[in-house]
């Protein structure tokens, strides 16, 4: 943890935070006792009514880091309205962590009496209206529906009593840094603002810093670095081979689940034929498909009825789920900070996992600058049936995107070699407050 940021209590639990009991009682239901760094250090700051910054990931129980005090603050002056009014707004960038902020919200309330509900776009607004209609003490929603229903009229949040901002790097990296900054013009100027981002890039220093008022900091698993229970693996592997090491590595039947990430949605789909054509169950999860599919699909994946899902990074970026074995990194990442964010979907909340990367001789260039962030070596799986013998590719693919953003196909060779044990899974009896 860096100098000068608050610092939590060693030993704490949900009830020495003095929450009342119908909160407490929603907690003991789901099984969480001790709170998660994020929640021992936020939680506290939030109920004193001070603006908070935070910088932790999916994963470390943020969720429950502003769910849990946003619900006491609200419960114990709860609106006598018949219309209620919107007192909080969180705001986030993807349907399916739109969707699981929505449940949280609704698990750790369910006795308070507060009226919460999600809207997102790529559905019809029609149900989403009609909750609105009935009257909202606490809102989840995206950007883009959030404006769309704000300029239909339906929505007004003039009298947002707390605003959260989640995964605010994200809203960057997605382009909707703009539709934020109109919403902050209609949100009114008293209020309590909680900020939340993984990594830190000067864009969102300054809008941090335009938007908070006297901020107190947290900060939990820091981006340079990863969490410590996931243990990682590194193939290095000829780019036409990727698909046989795939299949040879889920062929381990002690995987009982996988994520499994490609960098475009055409790769994501290639992968689950492929896998399904091997008699491995899996399905895809990206922009292209629609919302109805997308929730099947990760529904299928919480449930363990599909073994692998595939996934791009935007689409991946809400997705939670507990005690996830394995992460499989079918192509490296581009930019470094997306590969922490990648094996962060496993070893969640202190639980142990895997993340396993598969990297050929143009990826090589993203591999150094991925080590350099997290500060140490992947270990490398010496041996195993499909090594890398193309060393020298015509040009590094981060090169040629530099030049024209276009990547060139490479060719691959067939080999044989001698597997080697990959890194196991563990697992965590310590249950948390994940989300």
């Amino acid at each position: 943890m860096k100098a000068g940021f608050f610092h939590f209590i060693p030993f704490m639990t949900f009830n020495s935070l003095n929450l009342t009991d119908p909160i407490l009682r929603s907690l003991k239901e789901e099984g969480y006792t001790e709170p998660t760094p994020i929640q021992s250090q936020a939680i506290p700051i939030a109920l004193k009514g001070t603006d908070l910054l935070g910088c932790a990931q999916t994963g470390t129980g943020k969720t429950a880091a502003f769910a849990i005090p946003i619900l006491e603050i609200l419960s114990k002056n709860k609106s006598t309205d018949r219309n209620r009014k919107i007192r909080s707004l969180i705001v986030t960038p993807t349907r399916e962590l739109a969707i699981q902020i929505d449940e949280s919200f609704q698990n750790y309330g369910r006795y308070t009496g507060l009226n919460t509900t999600v809207i997102f776009g790529g559905v019809n607004q029609k149900s989403q209206v009609k909750k609105l209609k009935q009257g909202v003490d606490i809102l989840t929603a995206t950007p883009g529906r959030l404006l769309d229903l704000m300029n239909q009229g339906f929505i007004s949040i003039s009298d947002v009593e707390i605003f959260v901002l989640d995964e605010a790097d994200r809203m960057l990296d997605m382009g909707f840094i703009h539709d934020v900054k109109k919403l902050l013009a209609a949100l009114p100027r008293k209020k309590q603002t909680l900020f939340f981002s993984a990594t830190m890039p000067p864009e969102i220093v300054k809008l941090s810093k335009s938007i908070l008022h006297n901020p107190q900091k947290v900060e939990v698993t820091p981006e340079s670095s990863t969490v410590d229970a996931i243990q990682q693996g590194l193939y290095f592997v000829d780019k036409g081979n990727k698909k046989n090491l795939l299949i040879d590595v889920l062929q381990d039947s002690e995987i009982k689940s996988a994520l499994v990430f490609t960098r475009t949605k055409h790769g994501a789909n290639k992968v689950v034929k492929l896998l399904n054509g091997s008699n491995i169950q899996a399905e895809a999860i990206h922009g292209n498909k629609s919302q109805a599919a997308r929730q099947k699909a990760l529904g299928n994946f919480k449930d363990q009825r599909t073994r692998v899902l595939v996934a791009t990074d935007i689409a991946a970026r809400g997705i939670d789920v507990d005690e996830l074995q394995y992460v499989i990194n079918y192509e490296i990442p581009n930019i470094p900070e997306t590969y922490v964010h990648r094996i962060g979907r496993t070893g969640r909340a202190g639980s142990d996992g895997t993340a396993l990367s598969f990297c050929d001789a143009q990826e090589k260039a993203y591999l150094r600058d991925i080590e350099k962030l997290i500060g140490k070596k992947i270990p490398v799986v010496d041996e195993h049936d499909f090594p890398l013998v193309d060393h020298n590719p015509p040009e590094p693919e981060k090169q040629q995107q530099r030049k024209s953003n276009k990547s060139r196909k490479n060719g691959h060779a067939k080999n044989q070699g001698k597997r080697n044990s990959r890194p196991k899974a563990g697992s965590s009896n310590n249950k948390r407050a994940r989300r």
